[in-house]
């Protein structure tokens, strides 16, 4: 499955790709706005590992995110259970250097529609640490609704930090 605008394509990860991705994953400017589970410092045998997880998963729920045909981040839905199974948490990250190139703002437009009409979900939601506004600002331009501060619900760094809940139904 692949998902395209021309430029910007998200599609499953190879073993290939793990130079790339844990070359950008590995920088503490990504690592501090990700949960604990994502390592650093971010090895390559992590990227060959998170690979090696997804490659089997149909549906498809996580993909890498292509820009001129190089993986320079992931993009993933995370279902969740019971009575909230048709919601799904929304997930992602790209390199640095991508930064403030409306990438992400893209990804996350084709990851949408995938997640409402092949995933069969009816709401997505995003938590963003109070220390990554861009994040935020990508959220609300792709039509995600504010819709809550989780107020130091977040221990990261050694630090108590707020949580804002984005949201998206379909």
């Amino acid at each position: 499955m692949e998902l395209t605008n021309g430029q910007i394509t998200l599609k499953a990860l190879q073993s290939s790709d793990a130079k790339s991705i844990s070359a950008l994953a590995n920088n503490r400017r990504v690592s501090i706005n990700m949960r604990d589970r994502f390592p650093y410092p971010y090895k390559e045998q992590d990227a060959i590992d998170f690979i090696t997880n997804q490659q089997n998963k149909t549906p498809a729920e996580t993909f890498g995110i292509f820009y001129n045909n190089v993986a320079i981040g992931i993009i993933g839905v995370f279902p969740q259970e019971d009575v909230y199974r048709f919601s799904a948490e929304l997930g992602y990250w790209i390199g640095e250097p991508y930064w403030g190139k409306g990438i992400t703002a893209v990804a996350i437009n084709l990851m949408v529609p995938y997640a409402f009409e092949v995933l069969k979900l009816n709401r997505l939601y995003a938590d963003v640490f109070s220390i990554n506004p861009p994040s935020m600002r990508v959220l609300e331009k792709c039509g995600f609704t504010f819709e809550g501060i989780f107020k130091k619900s977040v221990f990261k760094d050694g630090k108590f930090l707020d949580s804002h809940r984005y949201a998206k139904v379909y």
